[in-house]
């Protein structure tokens, strides 16, 4: 059962997608509460403030499932909650990917996959040179471990010892085109990311104390962090959930809103 935390955070994004009548709901499903840890119990930001130079930087490197984030930046005051709603119109900022510079609190423009790690590693190796002391997180998914760039930044960070980065895989299982497993087998995933220079936890990724446990307990050190995130696509919606189909839908329509909205209430 979802608490009622997470159930209002997913009527926001059924929200985002009713106003944009389309979107990313199984990516948008499995992220809800690794983005309400982060914001809620972890990362250090101003919503009054997006730019404070100590802020901690949140990287959404999976710039799809980006309604998952703008839920959280609405609910934390960095965006109107009305603004949602403007989800993908001609007119609007928030686009079906996060864009640096238009969105506050939105620390890279991604959606081309496989960026956001290099993008983070930067900032972290920034932060040690400057000898500033503020985090970076970057959210990652399965899908796009695919994509060489990532292990490359996963290898520079072991390298450069960056204890204050963290990577969080939002492990699913299931990509745009079928399961992970079997468009390119992950396992063992957590073994590469230690063998990368990297300390681990596994959590369940819809368990809001797990998460919060696993990204509060680890010690600044000289090791970067991966916290890999066992998820459920589309979770809380009885008929997307683990269903490829409803990756992304192009066109919704109030039929199927309204049927999301019944799915959230009971979940």
């Amino acid at each position: 059962m979802l608490d009622q935390r997470s159930q209002e955070l997913r009527s926001l994004a059924i929200d985002t997608l009713d106003g944009g009548a389309r979107g990313h709901i199984g990516s948008t499903m499995s992220l809800i509460e690794i983005f309400r840890v982060l914001y809620d119990d972890v990362a250090d930001v101003r919503p009054d403030d997006a730019a404070w130079p100590e802020r901690d930087r949140i990287i959404l490197s999976k710039g799809h499932g980006c309604i998952a984030q703008y839920v959280l930046l609405a609910d934390k005051g960095f965006i109107s909650p009305d603004e949602l709603r403007t989800f993908c119109k001609l007119d609007s900022r928030l686009g079906g990917h996060p864009e640096f510079g238009h969105v506050p609190g939105i620390e890279a423009s991604t959606g081309s996959l496989g960026h956001g790690l290099s993008i983070g590693v930067g900032m972290a190796q920034a932060a040690l040179i400057r000898g500033q002391t503020h985090r970076v997180f970057v959210v990652l998914g399965d899908g796009e471990l695919n994509e060489g760039s990532i292990w490359e930044a996963a290898l520079s960070a072991g390298h450069r010892q960056l204890g204050n980065l963290t990577a969080i895989i939002d492990y699913n299982r299931l990509q745009s085109f079928g399961r992970t497993d079997d468009v390119w087998g992950l396992e063992p995933l957590g073994d590469k990311w230690r063998a990368f220079g990297f300390d681990l936890s596994e959590v369940d990724g819809h368990d809001v104390d797990q998460l919060r446990t696993s990204l509060m307990s680890f010690e600044q050190g000289g090791k970067p962090r991966a916290v890999i995130a066992h998820t459920i696509k589309g979770r809380g919606i009885g008929f997307a959930e683990n269903n490829p189909t409803w990756h992304h839908k192009s066109r919704l329509d109030s039929e199927q809103i309204s049927l999301l909205r019944k799915e959230i209430e009971g979940a």
